[in-house]
């Protein structure tokens, strides 16, 4: 285990950037930081680095914060960041329950995406929204029309990574 842990930033990562910085319930942004690290994505956008060291973040997080690569951007930032990263040649998606977003099993991903999670109850503001290219939903068929943003990511993380798959790292 440990030649793994010694070898393990070198190891090929995602190209899918998960943009959380909307997210406010630090319980929600650790179990995105632990879901981001166990499927090795690029980053993890947070409105305050300073969040991964609060005690609630760090209890759901079970230390992936400390492997899990993190970018700051300001929640007045994020469209003008969405548009650096396009410049960048990624395609920033919206995970949003906007009437024009594509459902999640047609959706094809772009290999160098921003996946742009939004609020916790008020989803994705419209001047983000706008700063996307398109946006995904996952269809939902209960009275309650929505999934807890961790839940909802996860799901869109795994529909990435069937689309641009890698091979596992080894466990030795």
């Amino acid at each position: 285990m440990a030649l793994f842990r010694t070898q393990y930033l070198n190891l090929p990562r995602h190209s899918l950037v998960l943009c959380a910085a909307l997210v406010e319930s630090s319980m929600n942004l650790g179990m995105l930081c632990r879901t981001a690290e166990a499927l090795r994505l690029e980053a993890l956008v947070l409105s305050d680095l300073a969040l991964a060291r609060g005690r609630k973040f760090r209890q759901v997080a079970v230390a992936t914060h400390q492997w899990q690569p993190m970018i700051e951007c300001a929640v007045e930032q994020l469209p003008h960041w969405l548009v650096d990263r396009r410049r960048q040649g990624y395609t920033p998606i919206a995970l949003d329950l906007q009437p024009q977003a594509m459902p999640l099993a047609e959706m094809h991903f772009p290999e160098r995406t921003v996946l742009v999670l939004g609020r916790e109850l008020t989803g994705v503001p419209p001047a983000v929204a706008a700063a996307c290219d398109q946006a995904v939903v996952i269809p939902q068929y209960g009275v309650v029309q929505s999934l807890n943003v961790q839940a909802a990511a996860a799901m869109a993380i795994y529909a990435y990574i069937c689309q641009w798959g890698m091979a596992p790292p080894p466990l030795k």
